[in-house]
């Protein structure tokens, strides 16, 4: 899956733990009609892809959807989704420049009623 829209934050990577686990989120605003802040988590190893980005820019991220269940010490079932990013790449905003042909100053466009001697070819239509 893939969410875009504009980068509204980025948050410092963390630590957690023993093992040195690490974790990144950053919140994207949707461009539609009613926009949404999404916000994604950047796990590991993940966490670098942010650091090329800043706020305000125009991105695509690839995400997946992670869901799990935990029970409570009361023996309630709770269940959490979380929003993983995997790829993140800029999109291109800008307009692209649309560049004039070459103007040749010697050229004359045919007359498309004179034949190679310019003389008037109109009687030789076919209708």
């Amino acid at each position: 899956m893939e969410v875009k829209g504009k980068i509204k934050l980025i948050g410092e990577t963390k630590t957690y733990g023993n093992n040195g686990f690490r974790k990144r989120e950053m919140v994207v605003t949707t461009d539609e009609q009613y926009p949404q802040f999404i916000s994604i988590e950047f796990i590991q190893d993940k966490t670098d892809l942010l650091d090329n980005f800043k706020v305000g820019d125009e991105v695509e991220v690839s995400i997946n959807l992670r869901g799990r269940e935990w029970v409570n010490p009361e023996g309630e079932t709770k269940y959490f989704n979380s929003i993983q990013g995997w790829r993140i790449t800029k999109i291109n905003t800008e307009a692209p420049q649309e560049v004039p042909p070459p103007v040749d100053e010697g050229f004359e466009p045919a007359d498309p009623f004179l034949d190679d001697e310019g003389e008037n070819n109109t009687n030789d239509l076919p209708f």
